[in-house]
């Protein structure tokens, strides 16, 4: 079996009904790393079945998971995709290439709904007031803290990322920006996901992000 090109690390909790649709759209190079924080579902061995490599992280909390995945990875390019069916990792390739190019060193995805409902308003709220704060600490015209996102693995390696809960993607752009790497934007279409969100889908899980992420822009402007 050859080498993959991209790793594609997959925080999931409890996601059982959503993985066989999310694994089933993987791009041909691309591997899935399904990180199990905990779920008391059929996740992992879904997971399993489908091809994907399962990594298991007791400590909760997002960035634990995203960060346990990116330790697995071996790839020279790793994507981070939410493993809810919201977001489709068929247009991967799309965010890569602009690694490929050398046109980006980190490339978001910028969550574009393709129903009204796909992301609910409080959660659209707090992203709109973060990536204020996220141009005024970069200097960098972005929107969205872009869940779904690419970067070279060695570079993000080296970005010793240390929030281990909702402040992991920020955290990510922030330390990507003071090190002078390069940070696109990119349109990405986001559908309603399957299944109860954990996070921004709900108010206390918008409330714990916000929390996390002002904590980190507060430390950077210290």
């Amino acid at each position: 079996m050859s080498s993959p090109s991209v790793d594609v690390v997959l925080p999931c909790l409890n996601e059982e009904l959503a993985l066989p649709w999310v694994l089933s759209r993987l791009p041909e190079g691309y591997r899935a790393i399904v990180v199990d924080n905990g779920s008391t579902d059929r996740s992992a061995d879904v997971a399993r079945e489908h091809g994907a490599l399962v990594v298991s992280e007791s400590r909760r909390g997002f960035g634990a998971a995203a960060h346990a995945g990116l330790l697995a990875a071996t790839a020279p390019i790793v994507a981070f995709c939410d493993a809810d069916a919201s977001m489709d990792p068929a247009v991967l390739p799309t965010l890569v290439a602009l690694l490929d190019d050398g046109s980006a060193d980190l490339v978001l995805g910028r969550r574009r709904p393709t129903t009204r409902g796909a992301w609910p308003f409080h959660a659209r709220a707090a992203n709109l007031s973060l990536a204020f704060l996220m141009r005024r600490a970069t200097g960098i015209p972005l929107h969205d803290l872009g869940p779904m996102r690419a970067a070279r693995r060695e570079q993000l390696l080296a970005l010793d990322l240390t929030d281990r809960r909702s402040g992991y993607p920020l955290e990510m752009v922030l330390r990507a920006s003071s090190t002078g790497l390069r940070v696109v934007e990119l349109d990405t279409p986001y559908s309603p996901r399957i299944g109860r969100s954990k996070v921004t889908g709900t108010l206390r899980g918008t409330v714990i992000a916000v929390k996390d992420m002002s904590r980190l822009l507060r430390e950077k402007r210290e």
